[in-house]
């Protein structure tokens, strides 16, 4: 099960393990594009619900269960690095941002939690290099609800664990695919990006879903199978700490 696979970074994901061998879940908050993006995936199921609230949660990954008769590996993908500028947070700011982007992956381990217990599974959490560093130009609470989920990631690899799931994090650099903020900046200052890329990141370059697609099949595998409770960092080398 893939959330937030209707598009992006996580169509992406889905579409990948799809050609390698998966039965994927397509999540997403819309029922009909969910079904549209399950017609473009061979052998993918539709798991419609919004994430970031329990209930919605629940819904997905019961969904998901019943039709994949059980889940080997879930991705929280659902996140959102749009906010308002530093010192205009509201309360109500925090929440939403919160719950797009740590809520939304809280929710589905503790639904998927029993279902992986039975598979001995693993789970993957799609974050950003800003909740590992400081990033210019980052809203604060992005950056602080990215934060917030590679502690969690740490600190629940323990009780995990002891059910035999397995759980890591993956910190996004900058990524371009169709629709990213990364693909208007270039069209609207393709030398502007150019200049960027080569002062801030050592690999000159944006990355892409396929590179996180790889890393998340490699995280799900028996190849990984001593890895948990950890964050992997994929952005070229922009953030050294």
């Amino acid at each position: 099960m893939v959330t937030g696979s209707t598009r992006g970074v996580g169509r992406g994901i889905a579409e990948h393990l799809s050609a390698v061998g998966y039965r994927v879940a397509v999540n997403g908050r819309s029922t009909s594009r969910v079904a549209e993006v399950v017609a473009e995936i061979d052998g993918a199921v539709p798991a419609p619900g919004d994430v970031s609230t329990p209930i919605g949660a629940e819904e997905a990954v019961s969904g998901a269960g019943g039709l994949l008769g059980g889940l080997d590996l879930v991705v929280c993908n659902v996140g959102g690095g749009r906010s308002v500028p530093p010192g205009e947070e509201t309360y109500e700011e925090w929440q939403r941002v919160f719950a797009l982007n740590l809520w939304s992956a809280t929710n589905v381990v503790a639904s998927a939690r029993a279902t992986l217990a039975r598979t001995t599974g693993s789970i993957v959490c799609i974050s950003s290099v800003c909740g590992s560093a400081v990033v210019q130009g980052a809203p604060v609470t992005y950056s602080a609800a990215k934060s917030a989920l590679h502690a969690y990631v740490r600190g629940v690899a323990g009780p995990l664990g002891r059910d035999g799931i397995r759980i890591n994090a993956i910190a996004l650099g900058n990524m371009l695919f169709e629709g990213s903020v990364w693909s208007t900046r270039l069209a609207e200052d393709a030398e502007g990006v150019r200049s960027m890329l080569s002062t801030e990141v050592p690999l000159g370059r944006l990355g892409t879903p396929e590179e996180v697609s790889a890393l998340v099949e490699f995280l799900g595998s028996e190849r990984a199978s001593f890895a948990t409770g950890s964050v992997w960092t994929l952005d070229g080398g922009q953030v050294r700490s």
